[in-house]
């Protein structure tokens, strides 16, 4: 496994998304990397719980926009209003355009998107979008 160099620290992710195969290979992509915590949370009422419960907000979220219950456009509706300040990556494995939607969206909302990408997502674009490259 490569080592990686950061630019910036990060102490915590939590990844949001329904799909348990998605939510691994999240898991895995971001194992290399030097942070504090990668928490999981199955849709947006439980990712606003975890936050809630933080004495500090995660530092990236990665969200689905596709997910029962409340999806990916309302919660990063309801980040907007909390005035999330970390940085957001939206995901889906469905359709382009809501992809696009859901990052104008975020964007439009005062959000920190650091990168819209459809699923799955390679641990290059991931790492990328963090500011994070491996050490040759």
């Amino acid at each position: 496994m490569s080592a990686v160099s950061s630019p910036r620290a990060l102490r915590s992710v939590l990844v949001v998304d329904d799909d348990d195969f998605a939510l691994e290979s999240m898991r895995e992509a971001l194992a290399p990397l030097p942070l504090g915590s990668v928490a999981t949370a199955v849709d947006g009422f439980a990712a606003l719980r975890h936050i809630k419960s933080c004495a500090q907000p995660p530092d990236i979220l990665i969200c689905d926009v596709y997910m029962p219950n409340m999806d990916g456009l309302e919660f990063l509706d309801q980040l907007a209003q909390m005035q999330f300040k970390g940085g957001v990556i939206v995901v889906s494995g469905l359709n382009i355009e809501m992809l696009d939607m859901a990052r104008q969206i975020a964007v439009g909302s005062g959000l920190q998107v650091l990168g819209a990408f459809t699923k799955p997502v390679a641990q290059s674009q991931l790492w990328a979008a963090l500011g994070l490259a491996p050490e040759v």
